[in-house]
C-alpha cells in the first residue's frame, strides 16, 4: 500500500478566515495530527501568476512552522527561493505551468505535510520515503500472512509458529475501537512476545496512534512536546506544551513488543513510533521513519487554489525535532539473500529478539 500523505480520509476543509484560539488549535492537536484547517487572514494578492506566487510565498513566510529549523538542517533560504522562482512566472503562463513552478517551490521544504490541491492536480513532495529503500515486501508480507490471519478494523494479526503474535497495520486513518483491540491483545496474550508492523503506514488520525499506544504503558509518561504559532516571525511560537500518553483502560500487553518501521513511517505514524519509543518493554526495529512532525493548517490562493502547510511543530520527549524521522533502536534493512530465500529481514530480527531472554 502506497501512503498518501496529503490525502486523510477523516480530514475536514474549513472555511473561516479567522485564528482560532490557542486552546482550540490544542484540541485540534489532540485529535488530529492531519486536521487541515483555514484558521489565518491573508493580505489579499491578485489572481494573476505573480499575485499568486507572492501569496504562497507569504502563506509559507508567516505561518509555516519549520523555516528556521529547515535552515539549520538543510540549509533552506526562503528569501533565495522567492527570488528564484519569482523569475519563472510571467503573465502568459497557463494555469498548468503556474501549478508546476508553485509546485516546485514547495518542494523546497521538503514537507509531506506541504501541499496545493487543484481541481486537476495535487501538489505532494515525497522525497522522505522516495529516496529510500522501501524495505517492505507485499510478497513477503503475504507468505508470512498466509490465509487464516484474523482481520478487523484494519488489523491484520495472527500467532507466528515460534509462538510470536504479529499484527499488521497499515494506516491510522480509522478510528481504533477499544472493543478491537481488547479482542486482539486476548487472543495474543499467550503468545511470548509481540510484533506491531506499521511500516509505510502513511499516518492518519494521531487519536488512533494514541489509542493503540496507551495499551503499552501502565503509567502516565511523558512522550513528547507540542508548538504553535504564535505571530509571524519565523521564530514566533508559544512555550514548549508537554504532550502525555495515559494508559488505557482496557487490556494493556505486559510482555515484549517489537514496532517494525521504515521510511513509509509518516504523519500520525511517525507519532506512534514516537510514542512507542517511551514505552518500557518496546522496541523499534528496521528504517529511519519518515517523519512529518508538524500538526498541518490551510489557506487558500487568489486563484482559489487550496494550500496546506505544517504550523504545530511537535517534539519527542528530548525537545528533539521529528520533522525528518525517528531513528530505531535497531537499523534493519530487507536483504536480497532473505527476499531470495521467502524471509523478511526486519520481521526475523524481531522474532529472534522476542524469543530471547529479556
Amino acid at each position: 500500500m502506497i501512503p498518501h500523505p496529503y490525502h486523510i480520509p477523516a480530514e475536514r476543509q474549513f472555511s473561516s478566515a479567522h485564528l482560532i484560539s490557542k486552546a482550540a488549535c490544542w484540541i485540534l492537536a489532540v485529535m488530529t495530527l492531519a486536521l487541515p484547517l483555514s484558521c489565518i487572514d491573508e493580505e489579499q494578492m491578485p489572481d494573476t501568476p505573480q499575485g499568486n506566487l507572492e501569496a504562497l510565498w507569504r502563506i509559507i513566510d508567516e505561518h509555516y512552522c519549520f523555516l528556521d529549523y529547515k535552515r539549520q538542517a538543510i540549509g533552506l533560504d526562503w528569501d533565495e527561493v522567492h527570488t528564484r522562482y519569482a523569475r519563472r512566472v510571467d503573465d502568459g503562463m497557463s494555469r498548468s505551468q503556474l501549478f508546476e513552478v508553485l509546485r516546485d517551490m514547495l518542494s523546497e521544504l521538503r514537507d509531506g505535510h506541504v501541499n496545493i490541491f487543484t481541481s486537476f492536480d495535487t501538489a505532494r513532495e515525497w522525497s522522505w520515503q522516495e529516496d529510500y529503500p522501501t524495505n517492505l515486501s507485499d510478497t513477503l508480507l503475504r507468505r508470512y500472512l498466509g490465509t487464516h490471519y484474523r482481520t478487523t478494523n484494519g488489523f491484520n494479526y495472527l500467532v507466528l509458529d515460534d509462538n510470536i503474535g504479529y499484527v499488521r497495520y497499515a494506516s491510522f486513518s480509522n478510528e481504533i475501537g477499544a472493543g478491537n483491540l481488547d479482542d486482539i491483545l486476548t487472543y495474543l496474550a499467550p503468545c511470548r512476545g509481540l510484533i506491531i508492523d506499521i511500516r509505510s503506514n502513511g499516518g492518519g488520525l494521531i487519536s488512533s496512534a494514541e489509542e493503540l499506544a496507551a495499551r503499552f504503558t501502565n503509567e502516565e509518561i511523558l512522550v513528547g512536546y507540542i508548538q504553535h504559532k504564535t505571530g509571524k516571525g519565523h521564530n514566533d511560537f508559544s512555550e514548549m506544551e508537554p504532550q502525555y500518553l495515559k494508559p488505557s483502560n482496557g487490556v494493556r500487553w505486559q510482555k515484549r513488543v517489537a514496532v517494525l518501521t521504515n521510511r513509509g513511517v509518516y504523519s500520525a505514524a511517525n507519532e506512534f513510533v514516537k510514542y512507542m519509543k517511551c514505552c518500557p518493554q518496546a522496541t523499534i526495529i528496521g528504517d529511519k521513519s519518515g517523519g512529518g512532525a508538524g500538526m498541518p493548517f490551510s489557506s487558500q490562493l487568489p486563484c482559489g487554489w487550496n494550500v496546506r502547510f505544517s504550523a504545530c511543530p511537535m517534539y519527542d520527549r528530548n525537545k528533539q525535532c521529528t520533522e525528518f524521522g525517528i531513528d530505531p533502536d535497531y537499523n534493519v534493512g530487507l536483504t536480497d539473500q532473505d527476499f531470495l530465500r521467502g524471509r523478511d529481514t526486519i520481521i526475523e530480527t524481531a522474532r529472534q529478539m522476542l524469543r530471547e531472554k529479556p
